[in-house]
């Protein structure tokens, strides 16, 4: 009988490490395909993933993010903040998650989601960076600079946090300050001086609005250099 049980729970062991393999298998099929921009392909693999891994963080996050890239943002949602049940004390999961609830124009619970990635981890730029944009957008301009600052900082060699300060100084009513900071971030990066290049900060999670300041900080800084 122990003979039997023995044998039993051996080949539920091998089961099921050959059901999480299958699920890893999954998982770098979708980043694969994600990295290829085939969304449907890369969403349908981590969809499979998460079947045979319900309990995965990477499957789950990696799912959500892919949703968010494919602008099903909805269903980003969704699964993001089921995946909190899983380990609530996952950066990724709210790094991922209050990047879709800003880019779907939840201010506030984008807010609340990098705030709290803010206390799992002080030193991570990311939530610090989606928080100035955030704060910009409600108008609430002290924090908007902030955690730009704070951002910037963290990450010193990446003109988006400095862009975002540059907007939030701009709300602030600093337009000095602004179009010194914007400078600053065009002399790390020189495709920030060209116009139509600005569009793609909204991949960066800018808004359009956001877009459009940045446009105009860019057209008065380059009028001041010139003159």
């Amino acid at each position: 009988m122990r003979i039997f049980l023995l044998s039993l729970i051996s080949i539920a062991l091998t089961a099921q490490a050959t059901w999480a393999q299958s699920a890893a298998d999954y998982r770098q099929r979708g980043i694969q395909y994600r990295g290829q921009a085939q969304f449907p392909q890369a969403i349908e693999a981590f969809q499979k993933a998460v079947e045979l891994d319900q309990k995965n963080l990477a499957g789950r996050i990696g799912l959500g993010w892919t949703l968010h890239l494919a602008n099903r943002r909805p269903e980003a949602i969704e699964m993001l903040q089921s995946t909190i049940l899983y380990h609530p004390y996952n950066i990724e999961t709210f790094n991922a998650l209050g990047i879709a609830y800003l880019v779907n124009g939840d201010l506030i619970p984008a807010v609340a989601a990098h705030t709290w990635a803010t206390m799992l981890n002080p030193n991570n730029e990311i939530p610090f960076y989606n928080l100035s944009l955030a704060y910009e957008r409600l108008a609430m301009y002290d924090w908007a600079v902030e955690c730009a600052k704070r951002a910037a900082e963290l990450e010193p060699n990446n003109p988006h946090p400095w862009i975002a300060l540059a907007l939030a100084y701009q709300g602030q009513g600093d337009l000095t300050s602004a179009k010194q900071i914007y400078l600053q971030a065009t002399n790390m990066d020189a495709r920030y001086r060209d116009r139509d290049f600005l569009k793609f900060l909204a991949e960066a999670g800018f808004s359009a609005e956001q877009i459009t300041i940045a446009q105009k900080l860019l057209n008065l800084s380059t009028t001041d250099a010139a003159t």
